[in-house]
């Protein structure tokens, strides 16, 4: 998974989230564990409030918040919010106005392991939690918010 993914910038503040659920997280603190913008956190964020993962609360002691318990989060539901494929099915789709049987049989085949690639991982994000990444390595492991580095 490359570094600046959306899944990747959500699954490590999500994590860091549900250390302190109670404890809201502004988009600037959260842009310092990802070394990013606040921008793009809010940007990343965004849809995962829009799916009812996050709170997002404005004010003086406003930021970011589960809106559930970390074990009651999937991280299929997590994907699925960000809708970023880690694979493209119909990226290899035949030429428009050229058909050719090699192409196509080509496309079909490729497009066919993509859409079972992409099924397997889905299946495996719904297993999984956001509890199960947060306390992945103990809750020793992890520094408070927002000083110190956190191994996620």
């Amino acid at each position: 998974m490359k570094r600046n993914s959306k899944l990747s910038l959500a699954l490590h503040v999500l994590g860091h989230m549900a250390q302190t659920p109670d404890q809201p997280r502004t988009s600037e603190d959260l842009a310092r564990l990802h070394d990013t913008n606040p921008v793009v956190v809010r940007r990343v964020l965004g849809p995962l409030r829009a799916a009812g993962i996050l709170l997002a609360e404005k004010g003086h002691h406003g930021g970011w918040r589960l809106a559930h318990p970390a074990a009651a989060i999937t991280l299929e539901a997590i994907y699925a919010a960000l809708d970023e494929p880690f694979l493209s099915p119909g990226r290899f789709a035949p030429a428009p106005g050229h058909p050719c049987a090699i192409e196509t049989a080509m496309a079909e085949t490729v497009n066919a392991a993509m859409i079972e690639a992409e099924a397997v991982i889905r299946r495996h994000f719904a297993q999984k939690t956001l509890a199960d990444i947060a306390t992945a390595y103990g809750a020793a492991a992890f520094s408070a918010f927002p000083q110190g580095d956190s191994p996620l």
